[in-house]
């Protein structure tokens, strides 16, 4: 999980720090569990562009991952430990002893011959997914369910994790990556371990071709454009264009944009911090 800096042989390279990808240990990917993946480049049904600064990129195909676990107390035997271009994460493929194939998204420490396994009355071992009401208190978690089997939603992008603090009549109090407490129900899966490829903060890409490959297009600074395209817009030379604020003049830095009377606010015991 380790990250190198390159050699400045070119511009590109000066600045660039990339991942050494030495956990990896598979080459190619499980052709079963590929899905084509169209490209929109921001564009709705009739073509009309609806999000900006989308467009290229490099051909992708989308691994199918396994976010349910709900293959229950059938053991599973990791293959490989797989680079996936849609997520920040690796992905392990499974081999579950019935001769079906998953793939996970990998927690650290997970290697290509380790057995993994789901559902009640299981060991806490790490890629294991187990309910929330069997979890030992103060286990570190990720791939947290918000609905009984509806899926992982919460701690699934590299090196994120959440901890389980207590528990509470059918509730388990999760604290989030963001640092935001919350009740969950204790009938909700969750995965042991912390979530694989920690080190993808310190990444740098080099330089501004590898954001195309990626399929960004160049970003224009609200401060740049004339005042009828952006609050922020217009001045003589180069103004600061007021208080931060999006296109559509919603404030940016520090606006809480949660709406007041939601819902799920009665699940959330502490906020997340600022």
């Amino acid at each position: 999980m380790a990250v190198k800096k390159i050699k400045p042989t070119t511009p590109g390279q000066r600045h660039k720090i990339t991942s050494t990808f030495e956990e990896i240990s598979g080459i190619a990917p499980e052709k079963s569990l590929l899905v084509p993946m169209h490209k929109t480049g921001g564009r709705n049904h009739s073509g009309k562009m609806t999000m900006r600064y989308i467009g290229g990129g490099h051909k992708q195909k989308y691994r199918l991952i396994d976010f349910k676990r709900d293959k229950e107390l059938i053991p599973a035997k990791v293959k490989s430990i797989e680079y996936d271009p849609n997520r920040t994460a690796r992905i392990a493929l499974l081999y579950y002893a019935d001769g079906e194939k998953r793939y996970i998204i990998a927690p650290n420490g997970l290697k290509a011959g380790d057995i993994v396994c789901s559902g009640k009355g299981i060991s806490p071992e790490i890629g294991s997914a187990l309910y929330l009401s069997e979890i030992p208190l103060g286990t570190v978690v990720h791939n947290v369910e918000l609905k009984p089997g509806r899926g992982a939603t919460l701690a699934r992008s590299a090196g994120s994790y959440a901890s389980l603090i207590s528990r509470e009549g059918k509730y388990a109090i999760i604290k989030l990556p963001s640092g935001e407490t919350r009740k969950i129900l204790i009938t909700c899966k969750a995965t042991i371990g912390t979530i694989s490829n920690s080190d993808h903060a310190l990444e740098k890409s080099g330089k501004a071709g590898r954001s195309r490959w990626l399929g960004r297009r160049p970003r224009t600074r609200g401060v740049a454009m004339n005042p009828v395209d952006h609050p922020m817009g217009g001045g003589e030379g180069k103004a600061s264009g007021g208080h931060p604020r999006s296109r559509k003049g919603l404030l940016a830095k520090g606006f809480k944009t949660r709406p007041k009377k939601k819902e799920s606010n009665k699940y959330i015991v502490e906020k997340r911090k600022k």
